[in-house]
């Protein structure tokens, strides 16, 4: 440590992302399970899902649930229903065990933790009823219903108005350095995580566990 290094303080909530830190996840098996009832391949399927246009504009909340599954339509030639793109789609995620656990220490030791997520309707409905772990949090702010995403300045003030602190008394933990960028910017703790052993190890230092 530096001589004018300052320690930071122990924060006041602790705010995951979702995807890639709680959960994994992975479009390519719902391309794979979509594809066959498509006009297209399971790659090209795939291309109009993961981090498309389309996908942007559902999951900023520009586009409902049922403007989503027409666009995809109109992309691929997809022949199912909507329930059965709706199940598919939304089951592509698992558990990351060492972050799930993470959550539950800080909840037995009484540190408020949220969920900060870019993420849509479909998948929601689904984490909510498939994992348990989810509602336990004391919140949750998600992009499709604030009508932005990270990066951008107006989530991260939905942020600081859902769990009531600000500055350094919140520890953000997220996959994206870019997110973790625009936090330290506004003065949170940050926390760029890529490693599913290690960051349990310098949440719980932060926090005191």
């Amino acid at each position: 440590m530096t001589p004018n290094a300052t320690i930071p303080p122990r924060p006041k909530a602790v705010v995951f992302d979702l995807g890639k830190v709680l959960l994994e996840f992975d479009f390519g098996i719902a391309a794979r399970t979509l594809a066959p009832a498509s006009g297209v391949t399971a790659e090209e399927f795939q291309r109009a899902l993961d981090q498309s246009p389309l996908l942007h504009d559902y999951e900023s909340g520009r586009i409902d649930s049922r403007r989503f599954y027409e666009g995809v339509v109109s992309r691929t030639g997809y022949r199912g229903a909507e329930p059965e793109f709706r199940a598919s789609f939304a089951d592509i995620f698992s558990e990351i065990g060492p972050m799930v656990e993470l959550h539950a220490q800080l909840r037995a030791g009484g540190v408020p933790a949220f969920v900060f997520s870019n993420t849509n309707e479909i998948a929601v409905t689904h984490i909510r009823a498939r994992f348990p772990f989810f509602r336990d949090f004391d919140g949750h702010v998600l992009s499709y219903e604030v009508g932005a995403m990270k990066p951008r300045p107006e989530i991260y003030a939905a942020v600081e108005a859902a769990t009531g602190h600000g500055g350094d008394s919140l520890l953000f933990i997220d996959d994206r350095a870019e997110n973790v960028a625009a936090a330290v910017a506004r003065g949170w703790q940050g926390l760029h995580h890529v490693d599913h052993a290690r960051t349990p190890v310098e949440v719980r230092r932060r926090v005191g566990l």
